[in-house]
């Protein structure tokens, strides 16, 4: 084993860290992901509104 250096990392002390805030941050990239494709789903609503109200939105029913 060489020896440390001031500062130095090992995987053993890493990896504790890594479990630790490992499953919140691909939790977090998860929800993230949803968030964008439900944004992207109502800008591209958004976009098309102006069009559609001047058409006329059908009446369902």
């Amino acid at each position: 084993m060489t020896p440390r250096k001031r500062g130095e990392l090992q995987v053993d002390q890493i990896l504790p860290f890594v479990s630790d805030i490992g499953f919140p941050i691909i939790v977090t990239l998860y929800l993230l992901h949803r968030i964008e494709t439900k944004l992207d789903t109502l800008n591209e609503t958004l976009v098309e509104l102006p069009d559609r109200l001047r058409e006329g939105i059908p009446k369902s029913g």
